[in-house]
């Protein structure tokens, strides 16, 4: 059966799918990250492709598709800058060449997801969309007029590095001020947390135990059960979320916008219910309620399926014509 991979590079682990030409995975692999140094991620990489090519054989394999943060060189395959691997001008696709044998392509993690989500997902059949991804950052990518947009220099979609609190804002990964990741990821939503602990001496989430694993999960669970301390969180991490959200409305005006990620797929009861009432308060110069807010579908799967579907389209220079159809279309040989 014909499949290409897809490479999915997060911030703690690698993850490797071949993926069918109707977007679905047959087999995966999965490996943590030791180390961001770019061999070391390099090796990770190199072995869950190693082991979903065992697991499904090599000759039905089209191409290989990764999912990098950062901004890309699109003719190079360079990382340019990734402020949460703190990676400059680091030659992704070129080390990987050396040790995979496959037509090989390179796109920025969100970017792949959201390819993943407006195929199969969340956004088929939506020619404006937009995704939001949620988690340690925040990542997104737009389509508009079903193509997926990149903007100059491959930059178009970076919406968690728009500063939405510039004066009383945490400080970003990117060395900026208040920026929408800084303030909305499932990060600021610790950040936060942090922030109002003063407020709350007898918070529970306080006297927690190991302090070191505090997280965002603790955090939506607590809220969840009413905890003030975690509320209070939660609403200010809201605010910021809803704030970036309506920008992003403002910029693009989307049919559909999904949030992804771990945090972004929390309980719609909690959020994308909440979230909208927020963003239409905030909506001026659109109609509001012409954007819905959804969950997105795909979950963690959405990267790996949006790689895998950059190595069947060739890489970038199919994604400015109309993606509409393509998720059946034969796959493109591309040069190695």
């Amino acid at each position: 059966m014909e499949f290409a991979i897809g490479i999915d590079l997060g911030g703690s682990h690698t993850a490797a799918g071949a993926v069918t030409p109707d977007g679905a995975i047959i087999q995966q692999a999965e490996r943590d990250l030791v180390s961001l140094e770019p061999a070391a991620v390099v090796d990770e990489i190199e072995q869950v492709v190693q082991q979903v090519l065992a697991a499904t054989g090599e000759k039905d394999c089209t191409g290989i598709g990764v999912g990098s943060p950062g901004n890309i060189d699109e003719k190079t395959g360079t990382v340019n800058f990734s402020p949460n691997f703190q990676w400059v001008d680091v030659p992704l696709k070129a080390m990987l060449e050396k040790r995979i044998k496959h037509p090989l392509h390179i796109l920025n993690d969100a970017r792949c997801a959201t390819l993943g989500e407006y195929l199969y997902g969340s956004g088929k059949g939506v020619a404006e969309f937009a995704l939001i991804t949620i988690g340690t950052g925040i990542g997104g990518g737009f389509i508009s007029g079903n193509r997926l947009i990149l903007g100059e220099a491959m930059g178009a979609g970076e919406v968690g590095h728009h500063v939405i609190r510039p004066d009383t804002g945490f400080f970003c990964t990117c060395g900026k001020r208040g920026c929408f990741e800084a303030q909305a990821s499932g990060t600021a939503l610790l950040r936060h947390a942090l922030a109002t602990a003063p407020s709350f001496p007898r918070s529970t989430l306080l006297t927690r135990k190991p302090q070191d694993k505090w997280g965002s999960k603790m955090i939506r669970k607590a809220a969840a059960k009413g905890d003030d301390h975690a509320l209070a969180a939660w609403r200010n991490w809201l605010d910021d979320l809803a704030l970036g959200v309506s920008n992003i409305i403002s910029f693009t005006n989307p049919a559909v916008i999904a949030l992804g990620g771990g945090v972004g797929q929390a309980d719609p009861a909690m959020l994308s219910g909440p979230l909208t009432l927020k963003v239409d308060a905030l909506t001026t110069m659109i109609p509001k309620g012409i954007t819905r807010i959804v969950t997105a579908e795909l979950g963690n799967d959405a990267g790996v399926i949006g790689a895998a579907a950059l190595a069947r389209l060739g890489g970038t220079r199919q994604l400015t014509k109309p993606l509409n159809g393509v998720a059946t279309a034969p796959a493109v040989k591309a040069k190695s």
